[in-house]
């Protein structure tokens, strides 16, 4: 019995909302990863509920009808935990938290939970506490009843349940501290990186969940935990890699994603330094995923706010095998063609054309395509390697299958 409860999930509900910035079908789309976010913190979601809403409501962000309707059902059903898409102010969260009685978590804060989980090193630990102290800190007010109220589940883990007694100002020491602990760890990683010499580094990025940590165990046969939940890898991993007879550092970084909290874009800014001094980028894409170009998107603006979007960068389409793309029977007059009905091949034939010899397609999981993969990166890198060592070009062959 006790077996069985331990492994039952959390019932949870999610509630998303139409405006003018996210019309029904993006909704569906942010809804459909907030629930596999959901599933990563270890919720059900037995419910969702989307309102259309031009202006939110500033009390409760959705209408007074619709929180009847669910506080109706967080009661039938004994809901755990309701979710909103949106972030949610303090005074929003306090509102519907009195009127639901139960946890309200928003977006920011179950991503801020799962990486609470997720934090294996010291590092990555300071770096999430950071960022929860300060997405806590305007939330303060009536806060540590509820805590006593809940203990434990989605949205519970990190400082919220042993630092109960935290006034603002001892929460706002803990930030100065932890700032300074960063800081320091800082330096020493810097110091670190330093010290790897002049190796050409390498950088995995992409949206999370895309495969980059299975690609790293492949090309470098390290065993980077890999699994099919959001953010299994947070914590920054090195490996050196060496192709023919050509040595580079790879390095897998934490995976991006859309409406990433602010909180955690600025506490990972020195985690995302790999990324900044790396020489080559391999941006890795799960082509088989609907919404693979808005991930693009995605991680290319946050490659902006660090300032590494211009980098070489070789496009890396994996999840091949998986890719599925709807057919039209040839006597179908009604439905339109769209990019669901592209093959692979025709995908290759539209704007993927314009990135040229940098886009890849591969399959890490069933290794397909690895051998064009390796000697891509192996040229690559050659040639990095060459501009900044001229006098030692004659070490390296023109192409990798001399060897």
């Amino acid at each position: 019995m006790l077996e069985k409860k331990k492994h039952e999930y959390e019932k949870a509900v999610l509630i998303g909302v139409i405006n003018k910035e996210q019309n029904e079908v993006k909704v569906t789309e942010y809804l459909d990863e907030l629930e596999f976010l959901t599933y990563t913190a270890g919720g059900e979601v037995i419910k969702r509920y989307v309102q259309r809403m031009d202006v939110p409501n500033p009390k409760t962000l959705i209408g007074s009808g619709k929180m009847l309707e669910i506080e109706a059902f967080v009661k039938e059903k004994e809901v755990g935990s309701v979710i909103f898409d949106d972030e949610l102010s303090p005074g929003q969260q306090r509102n519907i938290e009195k009127q639901l009685r139960c946890k309200i978590i928003d977006r920011t804060s179950l991503i801020l939970d799962i990486f609470a989980q997720r934090a294996q090193t010291s590092y990555a630990r300071t770096q999430v506490e950071l960022a929860q102290y300060e997405y806590l800190l305007p939330r303060l007010t009536g806060l540590w009843t509820h805590l006593e109220r809940q203990k434990g589940g989605i949205g519970m883990r990190g400082p919220g349940e042993t630092e109960i007694e935290t006034d603002r100002r001892i929460v706002r020491d803990r930030i100065t501290l932890l700032k300074k602990k960063l800081l320091k760890i800082d330096r020493q990683m810097e110091t670190q990186r330093g010290n790897r010499g002049a190796l050409v580094r390498v950088a995995l990025v992409g949206y999370t969940n895309v495969g980059k940590s299975t690609l790293m165990n492949v090309i470098s046969k390290s065993e980077v935990f890999a699994e099919n939940k959001l953010f299994a890898t947070l914590d920054t991993t090195v490996r050196k890699v060496v192709i023919g007879n050509l040595p580079f550092l790879l390095s897998d970084t934490v995976g991006f994603i859309r409406k990433l909290p602010t909180q955690l874009v600025e506490s990972f800014k020195s985690t995302l330094d790999e990324v900044r001094e790396a020489d080559l980028l391999l941006h890795v894409v799960d082509i088989s995923h609907p919404q693979f170009e808005e991930h693009i998107d995605s991680v290319n603006q946050i490659l902006s706010e660090i300032k590494s979007v211009d980098k070489k960068t070789i496009m890396v389409f994996n999840k091949i095998d998986q890719y599925q793309h709807e057919t039209i029977e040839d006597d179908d007059l009604v439905t339109e063609r769209t990019t669901k009905h592209f093959t692979i091949g025709e995908w290759k034939q539209t704007w993927m054309e314009k990135v040229g010899d940098r886009a890849l397609f591969i399959s890490a999981l069933n290794k397909e395509n690895l051998d064009e993969f390796r000697k891509r990166v192996y040229d690559e890198v050659r040639d990095i390697h060459v501009t900044r060592f001229p006098y030692n070009n004659f070490l390296y062959p023109e192409h990798l299958d001399e060897y």
